[in-house]
This record gives structure tokens, sequence and C-alpha cells, in this order.
């Protein structure tokens, strides 16, 4: 039996008030800018589409606490997506995570790869969003 994935957490401070920051992170149009197409809405409950390189990726809204905590499912492996924000002086501690993993030999079928292969990629791939792409979109 193989170990269960950890959760992918990536943490970063943004020179933006955490009003600016939430609009970001929960605008269907800002959040394209950053992250990926999509038809996102901060309703508890609305189910959204991300469009992703696998293709459209089938999404719901399960938690909103304005301006602080966002969750949602994503697509149909048991993945979610949290995003906490937290005030510090004028800026925002802005963190990730994507949970829900499953056994490291697992094959996510969309990439028809296994989830510790889609993990390492997808670690990569949130720390150039989370980092580059999040940054310049909410600190322009």
């Amino acid at each position: 039996m193989t170990e269960q994935l950890q959760d992918i957490v990536k943490t970063i401070t943004l020179n933006a008030p955490i009003e600016k920051v939430w609009e970001t992170v929960t605008t269907a149009d800002q959040i394209a800018t950053w992250f990926m197409p999509n038809d996102f809405q901060p309703i508890e409950g609305h189910e959204f589409t991300i469009q992703s390189p696998f293709g459209p990726s089938p999404c719901k809204v399960e938690r909103v606490d304005a301006p602080h905590f966002l969750r949602f499912a994503w697509d149909q492996d048991g993945w979610f997506v949290t995003f906490e924000l937290q005030e510090v002086g004028q800026q925002t501690e802005f963190t990730l995570t994507h949970g829900g993993w499953k056994e490291a030999s697992h094959t996510i079928p969309k990439a028809n790869l296994t989830a510790e292969a889609v993990r390492k990629n997808m670690d990569g791939g949130w720390t150039m969003i989370i980092h580059q792409k999040l940054k310049e979109a909410v600190e322009a």
C-alpha cells in the first residue's frame, strides 16, 4: 500500500490590501489573468468550470467566508483548493492549499499519469502561479 500524497501548500505575502487580493482571487475575469479561464462566482454551491490544459474541469464552491477563506472542489478526483487570506498591516498573507490527493500510484484519468507525477508537476505550477502570476496581478 502506498502512502497518500501530501497537500500542496503555497504562502506568499502580497503588497496589497486584503480587499484587493480577495477581488483578484474571487472574480472570474481576475482569476483568468493569473490562473485559468473560468466561470467562477463566490457563492456556496455554485458549480463552475475551469478550462485546464487537460480540458474543462468541473468545480463547485464549497465554502466562502469573505474576505478570508474560499474552498472549492476541483474536478472529479477528490481534489479541493482553498485560498486563505490574512491581513498583515497594509499587506495580505495568501495561502493556497491544493489537497485531496490519493495514493502516489493512483492514476489521474484526464492526465493518464500517476497522482505522484501530476502532483509534482502541479507543485511547480502552483509555485509559478502564486509567486509570479498572482503577485503580478495583485500588485500591478
